[in-house]
């Protein structure tokens, strides 16, 4: 990460005063509620998929019947009232990661929620809907308190740092980007949903992503449509499986380049 920093800085120099791109374009907001979210309930057009994100009306039932626990299971969530695919090589299930930020000025893209941001994100919209509220806000939540969960977030943090992403957004660390900031901020994955392979996280390398039909379209037909719903982010693809998936999105013509970070290394290592 130290060799890559000098050219990490200037690339979101770069982004930050393209004239051509919306990135930091306007006032930044840093309030708790500044942030446009999308209620989940609408659907898009998703290629071929068997399904249409967002998915949160069809599973609210499920996710509200699950039992009040400390802490959940692959038995609790990886069954087939949440399963989306499965196939010889992956399975799939659904977890609550619906919520857009549509006023984000950063969006943060990973591979696929493993199981530990899965279970958080099922507790915590669990949680919510017993307190009656909207399925935006469930999803919201959920995601909130959810995304890059764990080791993995502390080290986002130290190298959202290490590129001085703060300085261009104007508060006063990264790590606000995931509590006061959050406003700011807009978490996704090449794949929304979580994706596990003979019951382990899924890496993005082992089916290739962009080789298998299902999560190619997932790239294509979710991810893209999703980027288009946050003009004004910065985007961080974290790791190469990432990076693939963007600039495959760049060579269709669905996604400008002048909008994204590459360079930027997968904070699980």
């Amino acid at each position: 990460m130290a060799a890559r920093l000098p050219r990490l800085r200037r690339e979101v120099f770069r982004v930050w005063v393209n004239a051509d791109c919306e990135v930091g374009r306007g006032n930044v907001q840093c309030t708790e509620h500044a942030g446009r979210v999308r209620n989940p309930v609408h659907t898009t057009q998703a290629m071929s998929l068997p399904f249409a994100p967002p998915l949160f009306e069809r599973f609210a039932a499920s996710i509200r019947s699950l039992p009040s626990l400390a802490k959940y299971g692959p038995e609790h969530l990886c069954t087939p009232a949440f399963r989306l695919h499965q196939d010889q090589s992956i399975e799939m299930f659904y977890a609550p990661f619906d919520s857009v930020n549509m006023s984000a000025k950063v969006a943060v893209v990973g591979i696929t929620p493993g199981f530990q941001q899965m279970e958080i994100a099922f507790r915590v919209a669990r949680a919510a809907l017993a307190a009656g509220k909207s399925g935006a806000e469930v999803c919201r939540q959920a995601k909130a308190a959810a995304s890059f969960a764990g080791p993995m977030r502390q080290n986002l943090i130290s190298m959202l740092a290490d590129i001085e992403l703060h300085h261009w957004l104007g508060i006063s660390s990264p790590e606000s980007l995931f509590d006061s900031c959050r406003s700011l901020l807009h978490t996704t994955s090449a794949i929304r949903y979580s994706v596990f392979v003979h019951g382990a996280n899924y890496t993005g390398h082992a089916p290739p992503l962009l080789r298998h039909p299902l999560l190619h379209d997932m790239v294509f037909g979710v991810l893209s449509p999703e980027l288009a719903e946050v003009p004004g982010a910065l985007i961080i693809p974290l790791g190469n499986a990432v990076e693939d998936c963007l600039s495959a999105l760049i060579a269709a013509g669905t996604l400008s380049r002048e909008r994204c970070l590459f360079g930027f290394p997968h904070p699980g290592g």
